[in-house]
């Protein structure tokens, strides 16, 4: 119409019913009965049938539908391809006892809070104490080729730790991986495809409390298990602290639940207080030696809560959930390639002073300030 000249009147000339396209605007403006003037060309004016417009009508929206439905599908397709990452993570615990069951929990409430629970499935396997067992359940997890493998304890690690070099591996739950791993200048870094977290509390400071809590002392009798080698660690590092402080130490090892009523009944008889370190084997015994102490009046400083619960007076202990729950933060970041697990370092978890008062009730022991109940 600008070049056509047109003021908005219709003029004098040929009449023709047509729909005119305002060449800027993006609407069709139906005009009836229009007068094209005589002086002007058809040329100067564009000009189509209803018909044709609705024709084009048509195909300008199937086209704005496809396209709008293409794009959306895109979307959607990229979005899948983002959530739909399901990770299988198989878990070797190595015996039922509430320490490693609450680490189990942690480690699991961790990867669903971080991944979403729909994200990840877990192949959960309990080795009932049975290190050979241990080793069926991670080469089971090897050929299904899970992506991570959390070791509960530390049998279960070596097992995983001899199965696989490729998939990664955590611990949790256990004391010392230099002698658990029989590394080599251990600096706090496994390297290759394993890490996890330590329970080990410090053991100086366990050995002040057993000193704090009993200052009459003179013999401690340490009470373990001699398949265990964290307990090995474990012993050695209090033996030579509390020797140094004057202390006799005697060690009285188990070599599995058959001989622990035997051996804690002349540890009891030879001492003034017992020690037991983070032990696997003792922690499933703790109602056997339990009564045994409770019988000769003799306390025992544990290290930690589990079996503190069942025959101790009092340790220097962490929590077994945050320590799972570590674990699974862990394992989430190298699931989702944000860490690289050669260079995670050993973590640990803070502990603090516990006591059992059933325990103390019953041995007549008042614990001072600073300490906590358990449970």
């Amino acid at each position: 119409t600008e070049k056509a000249g047109w003021n908005g009147r219709l003029p004098h000339g040929s009449r023709i019913r047509a729909v005119l396209f305002y060449p800027e605007q993006e609407r069709i403006a139906r005009i009836q009965n229009l007068q094209i003037p005589s002086s002007c060309k058809q040329s100067d004016y564009l000009f189509t049938t209803e018909e044709s417009v609705m024709k084009n009508r048509k195909t300008v929206l199937a086209t704005v539908l496809a396209l709008v439905l293409a794009f959306t599908s895109a979307l959607s397709f990229s979005s899948c391809g983002e959530s739909k990452k399901v990770y299988t993570v198989g878990i070797c615990q190595l015996a039922t006892h509430d320490a490693l069951d609450a680490a189990t929990r942690g480690f699991q409430d961790a990867l669903k809070d971080k991944l979403g629970a729909d994200n990840v499935v877990f192949d959960l396997k309990n080795a009932a104490g049975d290190s050979n067992i241990c080793n069926t359940i991670v080469n089971s997890f090897v050929s299904k080729k899970v992506d991570l493998i959390m070791a509960n304890a530390t049998a279960a690690l070596q097992a995983a730790y001899n199965a696989t070099s490729t998939i990664p591996i955590l611990g949790t739950s256990v004391t010392e991986y230099g002698g658990a791993l029989n590394l080599k200048d251990f600096n706090g870094t496994v390297g290759g495809n394993v890490s996890g977290t330590s329970d080990l509390a410090p053991l100086t400071e366990q050995g002040d409390m057993l000193m704090e809590l009993f200052p009459e002392a003179k013999k401690v009798g340490i009470l373990y298990c001699s398949a265990e080698s964290n307990s090995e660690y474990q012993v050695k590092v209090m033996e030579e602290y509390l020797g140094g402080k004057g202390l006799t130490c005697t060690r009285y090892a188990f070599s599995d639940t058959n001989d622990v009523v035997s051996v804690t009944t002349r540890a009891a008889a030879d001492s003034d207080v017992l020690y037991i370190p983070t032990d696997n084997t003792a922690a499933t015994c703790t109602e056997a030696i339990g009564g045994v102490v409770r019988a000769q009046k003799v306390p025992v400083i544990a290290g930690e809560s589990g079996i503190c619960i069942g025959c101790g007076v009092a340790t220097l202990s962490i929590s077994y959930y945050d320590l799972g729950y570590t674990t699974g933060e862990m394992a989430a970041k190298i699931l989702k390639g944000e860490a690289d697990i050669s260079t995670m370092p050993i973590a640990y978890a803070p502990a603090a002073k516990k006591y059992n008062a059933d325990m103390c009730a019953a041995l007549g022991i008042t614990p001072p300030a600073g300490y906590a109940p358990l449970g």
